[in-house]
């Protein structure tokens, strides 16, 4: 009787201790969904325009900033999803950052919906810019089919510099926001307006991202083309160095033969 009993309440126990299990499980999935929808939210800004004079055609704009919290969410969310061993997270995590260039560059993504006149807007990266501060900043790069043609969905990422040409300086240090600035001649259906998006940025740290072994991979990636250069610069350098010895031993030479004359 008494093991009888004992037996009823191991049951009871681990079903209890099944259901918590359950329930933590099912909050923790519920909260991180809402993490990842609000951290989007956050960071995806979107206008609409539609036709005044038809008021069918209508252009959808959409614009994510890709700061460390959303592509450590959008990362997060990925492995989820997909069931990822935290090295496969890793894995993508290191791949997906190299893909953005987050070390030199501002990635931006866009996303037109275009259900009205057709879209010329190449050479695309005189349609756009960066305002950072108070100085306006051009694309680096962009995804090239932007340059064509397009009606519906068209979506790519634009690239903006991260630190300024001549000095180094980092230029989003101490700058709260940033705006995009696209140009009125995008499309008709805006009607002369500049369609424009800001983020705020004063929190955003990147640094966040390169921590242990993306950081580590990274670290090695940097120092295998730091070395490359050296060993470029060194072989230059003793090009030069044999040319200077070449030219000092045909100097030292004519020098001798001038003395015995």
């Amino acid at each position: 009787m008494y093991l009888g009993r004992t037996i009823i309440l191991k049951k009871k126990f681990l079903s209890i201790l099944f259901i918590t299990v359950a329930l933590i499980t099912i909050a923790c999935t519920g909260a991180f969904a809402e993490s990842f929808e609000s951290v989007l939210q956050r960071w995806t800004k979107s206008l609409k325009y539609i036709d005044k004079t038809d008021m069918l055609s209508n252009l959808e704009i959409r614009a994510t900033y890709y700061s460390a919290e959303f592509i450590e969410a959008l990362t997060q969310d990925e492995a989820k999803k997909n069931l990822w061993t935290q090295q496969e997270t890793e894995d993508y995590k290191y791949n997906f950052l190299g893909a953005l260039r987050l070390e030199e560059m501002i990635p931006i993504q866009i996303e037109f919906i275009n259900n009205g006149p057709m879209m010329y807007l190449g050479p695309f990266d005189i349609m756009a810019k960066l305002v950072i501060g108070n100085k306006e900043y051009k694309m680096v790069d962009y995804d090239k089919r932007f340059n064509f043609k397009f009606q519906g969905k068209k979506d790519g990422l634009v690239y903006f510099p991260r630190y300024d040409e001549k000095t180094g300086k980092d230029l989003l240090k101490g700058v709260k926001s940033v705006r995009l600035i696209f140009s009125p001649s995008i499309s008709p259906v805006v009607e002369g307006r500049r369609p424009e998006f800001m983020w705020d940025v004063d929190k955003d740290d990147p640094s966040k991202l390169y921590q242990g072994k993306t950081a580590a991979r990274f670290e090695t990636d940097r120092l295998l083309k730091r070395l490359e250069k050296l060993r470029k610069d060194k072989a230059e350098h003793e090009k030069q160095l044999q040319g200077i010895n070449e030219e000092i031993s045909t100097v030292q030479k004519r020098l001798d033969e001038l003395a015995k004359q």
